[in-house]
């Protein structure tokens, strides 16, 4: 399948005419991302993931599409009733079909950021048995063997031992980055430095995409 990065967490994938969406949030391209678009899954409940207006947007345009999202977003966006029979909650350790894509879900948590900042469900996604979207969490997949890995450099909930640890953990063939949109490049080198040269001992080649670059997966 095609795999095509947006800014920070937002990727869509492309295979026998159908997209799947994931994480279109307002740090990204949400509305280009979601052109054309047959299924969406959301990770998480923070804006930076979830763009509710530009999504209920594509859902009252597309009446093809569909989302699948963790109870408190899917509760969100059923409050807009034209669309509400069109969202699907999301549960942990659990399977469906989404478009023609085979989805396994992992997880349940949001990575805490604080003490004082209350943890949020958050669900990571695993596209047939290939692609791993972990959201906001370093959660590792029990039981598969994951092809592609979706790696969150950078956010307020890591550090980059944190991230480095989680790739030689999932141990992917292949990553990418996401959650990458408070980073600039000086940071950015530091991190992907790490990743790419220790990744690299344990069986994970690192590239980096830039918003709107396409690779086959």
């Amino acid at each position: 399948m095609l795999l095509t990065k947006y800014t920070h967490a937002c990727v869509r994938l492309e295979k026998d005419g159908n997209v799947l969406v994931i994480d279109p949030g307002t740090f990204s391209e949400s509305g280009e991302a979601l052109t054309g678009a047959h299924a969406v899954l959301i990770t998480h409940e923070h804006n930076d993931h979830f763009d509710r207006p530009a999504l209920v947007s594509a859902l009252r345009s597309n009446a093809g599409l569909e989302v699948h999202a963790p109870a408190g977003v899917a509760a969100a966006l059923r409050e807009e009733s034209d669309v509400a029979v069109r969202v699907h909650t999301a549960e942990p350790d659990s399977g469906f079909d989404a478009a023609g894509f085979s989805v396994r879900t992992f997880g349940g948590q949001h990575a805490v950021i604080h003490a004082q900042i209350p943890v949020v469900a958050n669900i990571g996604y695993l596209i047939d048995d290939n692609v791993f979207h972990p959201g906001d969490s370093f959660v590792v997949p029990d039981g598969i063997d994951v092809k592609t890995l979706l790696v969150p450099i950078h956010a307020p909930w890591s550090k980059v031992g944190e991230v480095v640890d989680f790739v030689i953990s999932v141990r992917a063939p292949r990553a990418f980055p996401v959650h990458d949109a408070l980073l600039n490049e000086l940071g950015r080198g530091i991190v992907e430095g790490h990743v790419t040269r220790i990744g690299a001992r344990y069986g994970t080649s690192y590239r980096r995409l830039a918003p709107r670059d396409s690779v086959e997966v």
